[in-house]
């Protein structure tokens, strides 16, 4: 079976995590029987495609956040309060930086967390494509023996900027900043007038991301941010228009509950686009391809999408538990809908 999600980064690979432990779980293989498949089930593969609009170049170094979130959440190594960076990271590099008066102070990058932009860069500046310096990232932290195929949305460079007021207020001229000044120096504090994507509309899938969805049997989309994690991967020319055309069927997991976001500024994202505030203001922003939606108890108000079969439970992954009791009912629903 072909698990494709579409993920961005500290709930997206949580979330994946979770997938991978219940998938590992011996009574799933009895759940994939029960669908009708014939004799032993065949091996389960999950592909993630990774948002890239959060990457940055800090220090003259390429970071990936998404992708290193993925990376050292299923590897094992994520520091589990912060959920992103390494556990147990130092900072000596970084105060080195600072007492040298480099900038920027406001992103912090971690001893050995660097080691990983050190070695992202040098690949890239050998020729190696961002796919290619992926695969050897991942294989490094044992997701290929996991099952787990861990893809960049695109190999061209996206960068998501957030157009905000100026020094002169609202009325006076705009400016834009990096999505990670916004979300991070800022903490999404500064209202947002718009997005824009430097890079998207000439960037291409990367090899293998069209066909994860094309031939999965279901396709995952977890609690991510719609407009800045997920919705840069749907904005990738050809992504969107697989996943309409893919038979398989398409399942959310709402990033909000009772309208509030579980973690991060979503509202702050969300407003900008004029999108109400709640599970059913999301799947409307998916209601294109999505086939079922996966909602917690506290939401049961809202027109949601025609068509697209809602279901309601506890959704909240407090621990590494939750998140794989989340993730299997997310891809039970995917296969009732099969």
């Amino acid at each position: 079976m072909q698990i494709t999600v579409l993920s961005g980064g500290v709930g997206g690979a949580r979330f994946v995590r979770g997938l991978v432990d219940a998938l590992q779980h011996q009574g799933h293989e009895e759940t994939l029987q029960d669908q009708g498949r014939q004799g032993a089930p065949d091996p389960t593969r999950v592909t993630v495609i990774g948002n890239t609009g959060d990457d940055i170049t800090l220090f003259g170094l390429r970071v990936c956040p998404d992708l290193d979130t993925l990376l050292y959440t299923l590897g094992g190594g994520v520091d589990e309060a912060q959920g992103w960076g390494r556990a147990g990271d130092g900072r000596q590099v970084m105060e080195e930086l600072a007492a040298l008066g480099v900038q920027p102070q406001w992103f912090g990058l971690g001893d050995l967390d660097l080691g990983t932009h050190v070695a992202r860069s040098q690949w890239l500046g050998q020729g190696l494509s961002l796919s290619e310096v992926t695969g050897r990232l991942a294989e490094r932290w044992g997701l290929p023996a996991l099952g787990v195929q861990l893809l960049p949305a695109s190999d061209q460079p996206i960068e998501t900027h957030v157009v905000v007021d100026g020094p002169e207020g609202p009325d006076g001229p705009e400016r834009a900043i990096h999505f990670q000044e916004w979300w991070v120096r800022h903490r999404a504090a500064l209202p947002a007038r718009r997005f824009t994507v430097a890079g998207l509309g000439q960037a291409r899938p990367a090899p293998g991301v069209l066909e994860a969805i094309r031939e999965a049997d279901v396709v995952i989309l977890p609690p991510s941010n719609p407009v800045v994690s997920i919705g840069i991967i749907l904005g990738v020319p050809g992504v969107r228009d697989a996943l309409r055309g893919t038979r398989a069927p398409v399942v959310g997991v709402s990033p909000l509950i009772g309208g509030r976001p579980v973690r991060g500024h979503a509202d702050a994202c969300l407003a900008p686009l004029g999108v109400e505030l709640s599970a059913a203001g999301v799947a409307g922003l998916y209601a294109d391809f999505l086939s079922g939606w996966l909602v917690d108890e506290a939401d049961r108000d809202g027109s949601f999408p025609r068509g697209v079969t809602v279901e309601r439970q506890d959704i909240l992954m407090r621990d590494r538990v939750g998140a794989g009791r989340v993730a299997r009912a997310a891809l039970d629903l995917g296969l009732r809908l099969r």
